[in-house]
């Protein structure tokens, strides 16, 4: 078959990332055209002058840097898909954000259209044995990001806020309750139980433990269930259902904002940080780094973890009152640490 020669506005868009330093070619953007990453031909050129327009320019190059044999961009591509936020990118993200949270269960062989559902025995006891099969022979590690910088400020001689959370996320006691949540929601694990499981995961806190039991008691005493309103009540069925039902325009909004503090947190930890390790006690000042930073906000990784972490982000930004203007929040304060002059 004759392959079609490259346009003239290819050929200007390969010369233009050329000055970057980095080698595409026309058949990279035609794919990148159909993944919907790269904007149309018609979108890509100034109707005044003719000239690619430097957006295009630039949302090119980052495809480039990105681009690896053998390696998907992905979440990179999500934010793209955000930003142009048509209907067909917001197919796709809805598409792949909802892939994204279910991916890791299959690979642990949870198909979530298998799990029973309904209050009876016989589907109680079958889901308590998927959420068993999920975490047999996983190895835990002994510390989450949060309890490594920990370590590493404490043999600096650095002091960091107190935590607020349970010094490890991944503690071997919080993944029994976790697994259940996830494949059958909270009606599957009790309250005492979870809590039991914090305060094995965080001897030395154990005032924060009771903080969290009395403000349950005391909403119960209201008529208040908040254990039924986390964002996990409905587990992974209820976490990919608020992408499914979610409007185009908020699910755009909720990935571009994710992906986007994703990128400037990862700038701040892995380049900035290291040299300047003020600006790890100011992220952790904030309540955002318990609510968001150690629970998927920090996914430097390319691929599933990464894109298991921002969906995870997503569905918070979607679901919890306040999380996104929170997000916001610290998403300026990151922007402020950024536009500071590097040590």
């Amino acid at each position: 078959m004759t392959r079609t020669p490259p346009t003239a506005l290819d050929l200007a868009l390969v010369t233009a990332v050329g000055k970057h330093g980095l080698t595409i070619s026309p058949t990279q953007l035609e794919r990148w055209r159909t993944q919907l990453w790269l904007p149309r031909a018609a979108d890509s050129t100034d109707p005044e002058t003719g000239e690619v327009r430097p957006e295009t320019v630039q949302r090119a190059v980052c495809l480039a840097e990105a681009s690896k044999p053998g390696r998907s961009i992905s979440w990179l591509g999500w934010y793209f898909w955000a930003v142009d936020d048509t209907p067909e990118s917001a197919t796709r993200l809805r598409a792949t954000v909802a892939d994204a949270l279910e991916r890791p269960f299959r690979r642990v062989g949870v198909d979530m259209g298998h799990v029973p559902v309904g209050d009876t025995d016989e589907a109680f006891k079958a889901r308590q044995e998927m959420a068993a099969g999920m975490i047999r022979g996983r190895r835990c590690p002994k510390k989450d990001l949060d309890g490594a910088l920990r370590e590493g400020a404490a043999e600096a001689g650095f002091d960091l806020p107190p935590s607020r959370s349970v010094s490890n996320m991944f503690h071997p006691a919080l993944m029994d309750p976790g697994a259940r949540m996830m494949v059958g929601g909270v009606d599957d694990i009790g309250f005492e139980d979870l809590m039991d499981a914090w305060a094995t995961a965080s001897p030395d806190n154990t005032e924060m433990v009771e903080k969290i039991r009395d403000a349950h008691r005391n909403a119960a005493l209201e008529g208040i269930d908040m254990f039924a309103q986390s964002p996990m009540a409905g587990g992974l069925r209820g976490l990919i259902r608020a992408v499914q039902e979610t409007d185009d325009r908020l699910l755009c909004a909720a990935v571009q904002a994710c992906t986007r503090g994703n990128g400037a947190l990862g700038i701040l930890l892995m380049q900035r940080a290291p040299d300047e390790p003020e600006i790890l006690r100011r992220l952790m000042a904030d309540v955002m780094w318990d609510q968001w930073v150690r629970i998927g906000g920090f996914a430097p990784i390319l691929g599933m973890v990464g894109e298991a972490a921002i969906a995870m982000s997503v569905v918070q930004f979607l679901v919890i009152p306040g999380w996104a203007e929170d997000l916001q929040r610290y998403q300026a304060l990151m922007d402020m640490l950024l536009a500071q002059p590097a040590a």
